[in-house]
């Protein structure tokens, strides 16, 4: 039975794109009568069919060992494409996490949009992403991985523009998706340079070809900034960030999936690539520029948003920076331990921020206040998914930062200190969010909020459970060093850093209505954080307006040089031929006596050389 589970897991990425076809007729409106609730179970079904199948798998190559599935798909020459599957314990756990989330998102997601008329298609969406993103998960190609991971873009457009009747939705939408495309075209251009260097795409047999690889620097420099393109978009790293805060105008539920699944998918597949991204020390030294960058200036930028979401899903780049950084420094544990338990507890996070966006129809944090009287549930969602992403001894944040600053403070003390301030400004930050939302006075937004329905409370009591046992599943697979290799140092000093985000927190003044300061240099500092040190107005006046200017130039040249000269070749003909018509004579001897002449020419011409 578990064997043939095992041969069978190339259903498991099926599974979200079958709940996409069976669920099209609610989708696509030829059915109606029923309304949308049949899609929605179906995909929510197609959802726990494959977390429980990849869960026994799991089980059973926990015993057996990895176990790789092959199958060709087009050989063409000396090029052979194929399907193919890698099923470890480290893949499966990552899958059965995404699963287990996509399935607790979309339970939420049926609370959270019970009345949306297009619920049917919103959940159909989830489903295509779910089988992306498990297939990414799973694949042992890098060819498959790439090929699912424009599926995952073309998902993450269409959830993000659900409700494309709001401009702002559209804008964030087309943003996300031509962010996203300009990593994707340099990726691509990595995944022709590895099939062509090592003439083969699948994960294993780049390894062995990475021990033998002869690159000349610069090649293994391009290479390098090539394969690290793609996942620095995917993951809203600078400088192609901007999208993951303009996402958040997408629904709830598609934003906790985006900032723990997502996010996730593309930092895996990162962590999949180290081994060859190590050729270069140069991508190796921009990976680390790229993550510290992005930790410390999204922390920053965090800390200055009024917006709910857009405040969380800013922690969500900086922490990501930090797997970078673990990725760079080449401590890949460090970097899967980061990835799991900022998925569950950012997810966490949303779904409580979803619940009180759900029940007050408000995001604006200066509006809101004294939420914790109205929703206790929702109020203890957020304390444990805000304690499980920091340093909070004994969750699993905690474990994940010791890790990293443990094996950094040696070799890179620079960088450890890096996970030293982010921890400590996400704490200031989650503090911040927590006074001005759950205490103070109830305002007029949320006098009359009352508690999550059930569907929604289920999965944030559910997902409160797993945060708190979640350091029990990483001692379990492993991802956590014998109690021997405990440092008092570095617990000392991840414990002090969050004390003084937590002291920082609580004694800040923090103004109801987030007043701009009287002090100018103060008012320059909030402005300069609160608009992302103005990165989109320099992308406007350097890429935008240089992209723009070519674009002109180019469309001059076509119009008046490339179509001119054919025009001119048009018209020079058509004159021609009015202009013969009126020296035709009409006398066949005439006609005769042109055709000789002209092949004597030809003739001559031909045999000039011979002469």
């Amino acid at each position: 039975m578990m064997q043939a589970l095992i041969q069978l897991s190339w259903l498991i990425p099926l599974y979200g794109f079958l709940g996409v076809i069976l669920s099209l007729p609610w989708s696509m409106g030829w059915v109606q009568r029923t309304g949308p609730r049949p899609a929605v179970y179906i995909n929510i079904l197609m959802t726990a069919i494959a977390f429980f199948h990849g869960a026994f798998v799991f089980m059973g190559i926990w015993n057996v060992g990895s176990v790789e599935l092959h199958f060709p798909w087009l050989q063409v020459a000396d090029m052979a494409l194929s399907f193919d599957l890698d099923l470890s314990v480290l893949n499966l756990g990552a899958m059965g996490l995404s699963t287990g989330l996509a399935l607790l998102a979309q339970v939420y997601g049926l609370g959270y949009m019970e009345k949306d008329w297009a619920l049917a298609r919103f959940f159909s969406l989830l489903g295509f992403f779910e089988g992306a993103v498990n297939g990414v998960l799973l694949s042992g190609s890098f060819f498959l991985a790439y090929f699912l991971l424009e599926m995952l873009t073309l998902s993450t457009y269409l959830l993000v523009g659900f409700w494309y009747a709001q401009p702002l939705v559209v804008k964030a939408a087309r943003d996300a998706f031509l962010t996203k495309r300009v990593g994707d075209i340099l990726l691509l251009m990595g995944v022709l340079g590895l099939a062509s260097w090592a003439g083969d795409l699948h994960y294993n047999e780049l390894y062995e070809w990475v021990k033998v690889a002869d690159l000349t620097p610069l090649s293994a420099t391009l290479l390098g900034l090539a394969l690290i393109a793609g996942p620095t978009g995917k993951c809203a790293q600078f400088p192609l960030h901007l999208w993951l805060d303009e996402a958040m105008e997408g629904p709830s539920p598609a934003s906790i999936l985006r900032n723990s699944v997502v996010v996730t998918c593309g930092a895996y597949v990162l962590i999949k690539l180290q081994p060859i991204v190590v050729l270069s020390p140069v991508t190796l030294a921009v990976l680390i520029g790229i993550g510290t960058t992005t930790a410390i200036g999204a922390s920053l930028v965090a800390i200055a948003q009024v917006d709910l979401k857009r405040a969380l899903s800013y922690s969500t780049s900086a922490y990501i920076g930090l797997v970078f950084i673990a990725v760079g420094a080449e401590w890949p544990g460090v970097a899967i331990g980061l990835l799991f338990t900022h998925a569950v507890a950012k997810a966490l996070l949303f779904m409580s921020s979803g619940a009180i966006i759900n029940n007050t129809s408000c995001q604006n944090i200066t509006e809101l206040g004294g939420v914790w009287s109205r929703m206790p549930a929702t109020t203890i969602a957020f304390v444990v998914g805000s304690a499980g992403m920091v340093g909070v001894l004994p969750l699993g944040g905690f474990w994940a930062l010791q890790l990293g600053i443990d094996f950094l403070r040696r070799e890179h003390p620079v960088l450890a200190a890096v996970f030293l301030v982010v921890n400590a400004l996400t704490v200031f930050n989650l503090v911040r969010i927590f006074r001005l939302v759950f205490l103070g006075k109830i305002t007029p937004k949320t006098r009359r909020s009352p508690s999550v329905n059930w569907l929604m409370g289920t999965p944030m009591i559910g997902l409160s459970i797993f945060v708190i046992l979640l350091p029990l599943a990483l001692v379990r697979m492993s991802l956590l060093p014998p109690l021997r290799y405990w440092e008092p140092l570095v617990f000392g000093s991840l414990i002090v850093s969050g004390i003084i985000g937590l002291v920082l927190g609580c004694t800040v003044p923090l103004s109801r209505s987030l007043a701009r300061s009287t002090q100018r240099s103060m008012r320059i500092m909030q402005d300069f954080l609160a608009n992302d040190f103005y990165t989109e107005r320099l992308y406007r006046v350097t890429v935008v307006f240089l992209v723009s200017q070519f674009s002109r130039v180019v469309s001059w040249f076509d119009r008046y040089v490339v179509d001119g000269a054919v025009n001119l070749v048009g018209m020079v003909s058509l004159m021609s031929g009015e202009g013969l018509k009126y020296s035709i004579s009409g006398q066949s001897q005439g006609y005769i006596f042109t055709i000789v002449l002209g092949v004597s020419l030809l003739g001559v011409l031909m045999t000039w050389a011979m002469w």
